[in-house]
């Protein structure tokens, strides 16, 4: 299968927590996106594999996408070498995505910025006749979502028409994130405490207002973006 967009993010919640809003945006418009994730979430204090697995096919039904992959890059300590770039180019060849969003350069968690150098990298040798026996395929480009540091944005997608939808995906991860009643018995965590599902909210509306919508996500570019038209980036909302 053909697929236009390939999200990746370390851990099963990053790319919903980081674009799902862009994510459904992507598939409410036709467009065929797919979901990899590069760990199983196996070191995570929370849920277990099983458990993290099942929250991750019900967000991406939620987001509509039409493949979900998992690999085992190892959490808590993601590898980045040969065999994990092998592991995801022969995705990125199986796929052929002309558009990968994924991690950030650097971060909090050290395993995003580990994603972003396997992404990276992968994506260029995907493109290489000479790495393994497959079809080479180069996706034309790839932009980082923001996780927990910031950092300028290239771009920011209005993403206020299915913010809904990126709420309800992010409410699958029951394990991860904080539930308003949930009386499950673990160790809270930051990424589970009610400030920071505050927090992803207080976020999406800096950025939306930015650009004259009520949410917004933020992207980075390594290059600049060519604009075939400047009037779409006309900010909309009040001046």
């Amino acid at each position: 299968m053909k697929l236009d967009v390939l999200a990746i993010g370390s851990h099963p919640d990053d790319v919903e927590l980081g674009c799902g809003g862009t994510v459904a945006l992507l598939t409410e418009r036709g467009l065929k996106v797919g979901i990899v994730h590069l760990t199983r979430g196996e070191a995570g204090t929370r849920g277990t594999v099983e458990e993290r697995r099942s929250e991750a096919e019900t967000a991406a039904a939620l987001l509509k996408v039409e493949k979900l992959v998992f690999l085992d890059c190892g959490d808590g300590g993601l590898r980045t070498g040969p065999d994990e770039e092998d592991a995801l180019i022969q995705v990125l060849r199986r796929y052929r995505p002309d558009l990968i969003l994924g991690p950030s350069p650097s971060d909090r968690h050290p395993d995003h910025g580990r994603a972003h150098r396997l992404v990276a990298a992968s994506a260029y040798y995907a493109g290489l006749g000479s790495r393994g026996d497959s079809a080479p395929h180069r996706p034309a480009a790839v932009f980082s979502y923001m996780q927990h540091d910031p950092f300028e944005p290239s771009f920011i997608v209005d993403v206020s028409s299915t913010w809904q939808t990126k709420l309800e995906a992010l409410t699958a991860y029951g394990s991860q994130l904080h539930q308003p009643g949930s009386s499950r018995d673990e160790p809270l965590t930051k990424v589970a405490s009610p400030e920071f599902r505050a927090a992803v909210e207080g976020r999406a509306r800096h950025y939306g207002l930015a650009v004259g919508a009520a949410y917004g996500e933020p992207f980075w570019s390594r290059l600049p973006l060519a604009v075939a038209d400047p009037w779409t980036l006309v900010p909309g909302g009040l001046r």
